[in-house]
This record gives C-alpha cells, sequence and structure tokens, in this order.
C-alpha cells in the first residue's frame, strides 16, 4: 500500500514506522511544511520521497493526516478534493467534531475516516518516532457510520498493524472524554509548571529537589504549544467545562487546608484514591 503522510513528526513518523515494518507500506510520500523535518524524516527511513500535495495524494491508496488540529481543518477538504472512491483519507486528530463537522457536506466525505490514536509524549518532530509506540494503546474511529465500509476496513488494518485496539463513538463524545482524560491533563502540567517557575526562582534548587513525582507531573508541561492551543480552541467548551470541575476539586482541598479539616482531606484522598481500580496498580 502507497501512503501520503501529511505530517512526518512524533505520531505520523511513528506511524509510518511501525507500518513499515509490519508491510502494510509499501511506499511513503511526505508532505511537510517544515523543509528540515522532510529531510529528516527521510535520513531516518520514515519516508521514501518528500513530495507536493497533489502528487503524494494522487499517488496513494491511505492519506494520513497527522498535523495540528487546527492544520487538519483547513488541509482536509483539499485533500478529499484530490482522491477518488479508491483512496482512503484517515487523520490522527486529538479533537474530532470541529474536523467531521468541517467536511459533512463534502462529496467525498465517506472517504475520511476520524481516527485518534491515543498515545503521545512531549517530544515532537520526526527525531521523536518510536515505532512500537502504538503497542497496546486505544485507537478511536468516530462516526463510522458516515465511512464507506472499504475505508473503515483500511484504518481497520491500520490499526492492526499498529497493535491498537479499536474504540468506537461518536465525535461529539469522543471529545468530551478526551477533555476530561487528556486535554485537562495538559493544562494542569502547564499550570503547576508555571506554579513552580513564578513561586520558586532558583532553578538549580528547582533541579537538585525535583522528585520523579514532580517530574512525571510536569512532564506534559514540555508540550509545544503550536500543537495544544488549537486543541484547546478546538475541544473549548468541554475543556472549561472539566476545568470548572478541577478548580471546583482545588478549591476543596484549599477550604480543608485553611480549617484544619483532616476529615474532609483524608476523604478526598481517599476517594482519588478509587482511580487505582480502574486504572490498575502502577
Amino acid at each position: 500500500m502507497k501512503i501520503t503522510l501529511i505530517g512526518v513528526g512524533l505520531i505520523g513518523g511513528s506511524m509510518a514506522l511501525k507500518l513499515k515494518a509490519k508491510g502494510l507500506a509499501s511506499y511513503v510520500y511526505g508532505v511537510d511544511q517544515n523543509q528540515n523535518h522532510l529531510e529528516e524524516a527521510k535520513s531516518l527511513g520514515i519516508i521514501d520521497e518528500i513530495s507536493t500535495l497533489e502528487n503524494a495524494v494522487l499517488n496513494s491508496d491511505l492519506i494520513i493526516i497527522a498535523i495540528p488540529v487546527d492544520a487538519t481543518r483547513k488541509i482536509l477538504s483539499n485533500v478529499l478534493d484530490l482522491v477518488d472512491d479508491r483512496k482512503t483519507v484517515m487523520d490522527a486528530g486529538s479533537t474530532k467534531e470541529g474536523i467531521v463537522n468541517s467536511i459533512e457536506d463534502h462529496p467525498h466525505r465517506n472517504r475520511f475516516v476520524a481516527f485518534h490514536p491515543m498515545w503521545g509524549t512531549e517530544n515532537s518532530g520526526p527525531k521523536s518516532a518510536i515505532s512500537d509506540s502504538f503497542s497496546g494503546r486505544a485507537g478511536v474511529i468516530c462516526d463510522r457510520e458516515n465511512s464507506a465500509d472499504d475505508a473503515l476496513e483500511t484504518v481497520q488494518k491500520v490499526a492492526d498493524a499498529l497493535d491498537m485496539h479499536l474504540i468506537y463513538m461518536k465525535a461529539a463524545d469522543h471529545d468530551v472524554h478526551t477533555a476530561y482524560i487528556s486535554h485537562i491533563s495538559h493544562i494542569t502540567s502547564y499550570a503547576l509548571a508555571n506554579t513552580v517557575l513564578e513561586k520558586e526562582r532558583e532553578e538549580d534548587t528547582i533541579f537538585q529537589l525535583a522528585s520523579s513525582g514532580f517530574s512525571s507531573t510536569v512532564r506534559l508541561a514540555k508540550s509545544h504549544p503550536e500543537m495544544w492551543v488549537p486543541i484547546f480552541k478546538q475541544n473549548k467548551e468541554n475543556v472549561l467545562d472539566v476545568l470548572n470541575e478541577h478548580i471546583s476539586q482545588l478549591r476543596k482541598f484549599k477550604s480543608a487546608l485553611e480549617k484544619d479539616n483532616d476529615e474532609l482531606l483524608e476523604e478526598l484522598i481517599r476517594n482519588a484514591n478509587k482511580i487505582r481500580g480502574i486504572l490498575g496498580e502502577k
């Protein structure tokens, strides 16, 4: 299968490496606004050829869009203009409703499959791509009833080659769930990093005293704004909803400390411990 990879960074690059290793991708065209990333991706074997969008799409069976969600909304219609009934288009964005709504009336809408691989790191660029990064992770397909059967089958084969297990849901539901289990984690990490940077002025002290717990909590604060500002904007209402709840929970902890209410503090922590049973012991 010949593939066009639009966006040769962490997510797209990792997908291409795995699909090549599994033999599903026989040839990969790379399309990206960053020429340095394209050169890096070619040298790393992620892509086989640097190409224009039109040439790549016309010569591919599958087009994978792995760029920030605002850029995906801008380019998706143009990509669908170039495809026929033998080609499949999929994305890898962290928000879905805005993307699917942007092409709901496109004549080739059924060639598109809205896909979200539930994996990512704070790193970016082709050099951060990891072949086995998706193994054991969930892959979400949204609004499958709006995609052609053969297009769905192609994306299901991609997910299988990536060693992912598939989940199906509505785009709107997906955006609510990801706001709670992904997007709020990034906001919290950014906020904590800013809090520490505001209150702890000595960088050497932060470096020397930072525990593994602190480092893991603020790891996501290293994630780039080019990716996350569009996500927050696209999923604004859901993110605001979960942010309000998060602020409410923080106020409960603040109140318990202010009033020396040890019972409430213990209750809040014990209630939070229930997450163990959901996520399992780590």
